[in-house]
């Protein structure tokens, strides 16, 4: 197979302390001729699953464009195919096996290595929570009664979430601010992004049955960096009783390489002190019960605009799939759930312009000396983060990118953006 780009010498032949090293190994799907193949991110290139691991015990799955069967396979075969990964390329002997499989990742063509089976999003930031409250309920308790009592979360549209790169086509909908007297139709004027972490379930559990905290380990596939695009304007219209509908479901944005989590053991932190103390249900082992030691940055048009810690969010993902399962819904291969936004307690570590700008009164500067509230067409928004792996080293997560395009036609009736 010819590689997409010249290879190096040796490619294979990297530094102990490579973000993308032997250590970390990340998941993707990659453009092969006019095919889609699985991939696993090592270094500055790509490794060709489906041709490189064709006479291994998970040949069948990873044939397919999509992770979705090698997740369903479970934590047993998601341990034996890293082995063997690992062996394989820490090997110099086999180096020579695995290079005519290699694909510089510069100039490759990614697609979203899953097909997103359900997706669920979550708001596990206290802070963020805190903040928003603040912003929209100026005069009561920033925190809703059952915030500390459960995961709160909300059942999103999956069939909108695109790769990272994807450009972002401005939300058109209705929204009523306090001084208008009726509801009035057209763009989003207060576009805004949502820093989180994706994550990818793998497992499929029957209707009717339930998967408690301890359990759900074995369900958490990996991770990936996750913007949830949100129309705030549109979302504060309509959002009572029933919560984000359309000021959500227009796009969200997933990185295109998936990280094990795995690679994230030496990432784990302890939770925050939970009090009240939760509910049995929402409750499990040492082992189960963690946070992640993960620091996003953002950038607006090369901005840096705030540095997000996930480290302090109240749930742990796997809380959220207990919860998500104690009613009966099932998990299936493919699922994603997000943890809603990452926001710290410093100014600059809130994970949406809500809270970096305070709903519009204090906007932000840019280092090209324009100023933003909230996303302007044209807009570029990139989210990267890194986090520690064993020995010291650094992983970091692949970005997630996209860029704001103008609504499209509007029917008769819309006002603009501009309005």
């Amino acid at each position: 197979m010819t590689p997409t780009q010249p290879l190096n010498d040796a490619p294979l032949d990297l530094p102990d302390d490579h973000p993308y090293g032997r250590h970390h190994l990340p998941y993707g799907a990659i453009k092969v001729g006019q095919e889609v193949h699985l991939a696993v991110r090592i270094g500055d290139h790509a490794l060709d699953l489906a041709t490189a691991a064709a006479d291994t015990p998970w040949a069948v799955a990873l044939s397919e464009p999509q992770l979705n069967s090698f997740l369903e396979l479970g934590p047993q075969a998601w341990s034996g195919l890293r082995g063997w990964l690992q062996d394989a390329l820490g090997n110099p002997a086999r180096w020579g096996e695995l290079e005519p499989h290699l694909h510089a990742v510069e100039g490759l063509t990614l697609r979203l290595p899953l097909h997103v089976a359900d997706y669920v999003d979550f708001y596990a930031s206290e802070v963020h929570a805190s903040n928003v409250g603040a912003i929209f309920r100026p005069d009561g308790n920033a925190l809703t009664p059952n915030w500390k009592h459960l995961p709160i979360g909300y059942h999103g549209r999956s069939s909108t979430i695109v790769i990272s790169g994807t450009d972002i086509v401005r939300p058109v909908g209705q929204r009523k601010a306090k001084s208008d007297p009726q509801p009035v139709f057209g763009p989003s004027i207060k576009l805004d992004i949502e820093a989180e972490l994706g994550f990818v379930v793998g497992g499929s559990t029957p209707l009717g049955s339930r998967v408690s905290v301890d359990e759900a380990v074995d369900h958490l596939f990996g991770v990936a960096l996750f913007n949830d695009w949100s129309a705030r304007d549109i979302q504060a219209w309509e959002y009572v009783p029933l919560g984000p509908f359309l000021g959500k479901s227009f796009a969200s944005s997933l990185g295109a390489w998936i990280t094990p989590m795995a690679a994230l053991v030496d990432a784990r932190v302890p939770l925050p002190a939970q009090d009240p103390e939760p509910l049995p249900y929402l409750q499990g082992s040492t082992g189960a019960m963690f946070g992640l030691d993960l620091t996003m940055e953002v950038r607006l048009n090369g901005t840096v605009i705030s540095r997000p810690p996930y480290a302090g969010l109240y749930w742990s993902p796997t809380q959220m799939i207990a919860h998500l399962t104690v009613n009966g819904a099932s998990l299936s291969s493919g699922d994603l759930f997000a943890s809603g936004t990452t926001s710290g307690p410093e100014p600059d570590q809130r994970g949406s312009l809500l809270e970096l700008a305070w709903d519009g009164t204090e906007p932000l500067t840019l280092d090209d000396g324009s100023t933003r509230s909230f996303l302007e067409d044209g807009d570029t928004v990139t989210i990267t983060a890194t986090a520690p792996g064993p020995g010291g080293v650094t992983i970091a997560l692949a970005e997630v990118s996209g860029t704001i395009r103008p609504a499209l036609s509007s029917p008769q009736g819309a006002v603009s953006a501009g309005s």
